[in-house]
């Protein structure tokens, strides 16, 4: 829907296809940095969306078996001043029905709900889609949003294998009158251990808490929404903090999802078929900047689109604009994944670089990626 909306402010008439009848999006949290919230404003979203977000003063970092907070980093203003456009966190839910309404409400958009498409067969001036065997429509160009597991980059990548972590993470959302003593409602908090870690911010302007637990595991579903017993996260923060564990009991309704990661790809575009989000570049959650990702390519192909006389030039340019700040990101979240769970002298080590280390220089490594335009 984001890219949707980019390019139709370049004059192009855009068809989405979506395989559900009733795409409703099942998620719960998503973190939106600067370098988010600032494409949310171009798109002419953010206005109806800043209704719902939470943007919250800081985040802190916890040590998760005592308790004991090791970094503050600012958020909320003093990151809005820094890279000119605020920090927010929303449900999920909030955020998919403001791109929807804003995309349903554009005249050059239209949907096409209840369609999977299955196959496309790029040609010298186009591209024609096809629903298991059937052709259902041609077009200029195919833009792949069809996520981690995208039936395009299977049918016309030589990717990759997707590869389990070994590491899963399971989800709730709590009213906020179920928030334990001990636990900040309104600043995104992060709880590390070797075993896991958890994180949590408020959403839906501060009413709910958005939750998030990730352990090691041996099941690899495939699912985004599996449901699962409170014991599977309550087991998760068996040696946590007690508020931490107070927290996770707050909640009976969980849903878990199992961590992928794919090598890079080297390329994004096969003729007119081009990959965007999670199909060109699944992303570990460790880092928040999934679905920001995503908007990114939105943009940047809009952007390129309008720049260029032809569109193989156009998708050209994408493809090499996008991969190198993709891989940066990727390789960041991995890097952040295994910090958070660092053991012996090495979390020993970790814990007392946190508390000694200035805020501005904390802050400061997060500056390329905030700061993008």
């Amino acid at each position: 829907m984001a890219a949707a909306l980019a390019i139709a402010k370049t004059g192009a008439s855009m068809q989405i296809f979506e395989k559900r009848v009733d795409p409703s999006e099942e998620g719960a949290g998503i973190q939106i940095g600067p370098n988010g919230t600032r494409i949310l404003k171009e798109l002419g979203v953010a206005e109806a969306l800043s209704e719902q977000v939470a943007s919250p003063n800081s985040l802190t970092v916890h040590e998760g078996h005592s308790g004991q907070r090791l970094a503050n980093m600012p958020l909320g203003p003093w990151l809005a001043e820094r890279h000119g456009s605020p920090y927010w966190v929303a449900h999920r839910v909030d955020l998919h029905k403001a791109l929807r309404q804003q995309a349903e409400n554009h005249p050059a958009i239209s949907f096409e709900l209840g369609t999977e498409v299955t196959d496309a067969k790029s040609e010298a001036n186009g591209v024609t889609i096809f629903s298991h065997d059937d052709e259902i429509a041609t077009g200029d160009f195919l833009i792949a949003a069809d996520g981690v597991r995208s039936t395009i980059r299977k049918a016309k990548f030589n990717a990759p294998v997707l590869t389990y972590t070994g590491k899963s993470a399971a989800r709730t959302v709590i009213a906020r009158g179920s928030i334990p003593h001990g636990i900040p409602p309104d600043d995104v908090s992060i709880w590390l251990a070797p075993e896991g870690h958890v994180v949590h911010y408020p959403v839906r302007q501060g009413k709910e808490l958005a939750i998030v637990v990730i352990r090691n595991s041996a099941e690899q579903d495939t699912g985004w929404a599996t449901d699962i017993p409170p014991s599977w996260p309550e087991g998760a923060v068996a040696k946590f903090a007690e508020p931490v564990r107070e927290l996770i009991t707050a909640s009976t309704s969980w849903r878990k999802w199992a961590l992928y990661g794919m090598s890079p790809l080297l390329s994004w575009q096969r003729g007119r078929i081009i990959l965007l989000g999670d199909a060109a570049h699944p992303v570990l959650p460790f880092f928040a900047q999934g679905a920001v990702l995503a908007l990114e390519d939105a943009c940047v192909l809009a952007r390129e689109l309008a720049a260029h006389s032809t569109i193989d030039d156009a998708l050209k340019a994408y493809d090499a604009a996008r991969r190198p700040r993709a891989e940066l990101v990727q390789q960041a979240s991995k890097r952040n994944g295994e910090i958070y769970h660092l053991s012996g002298a090495m979390r020993i080590a970790r814990n007392m670089t946190l508390k000694v280390a200035p805020t501005e220089r904390l802050m400061s490594r997060y500056d390329w990626l905030y700061s993008w335009r």
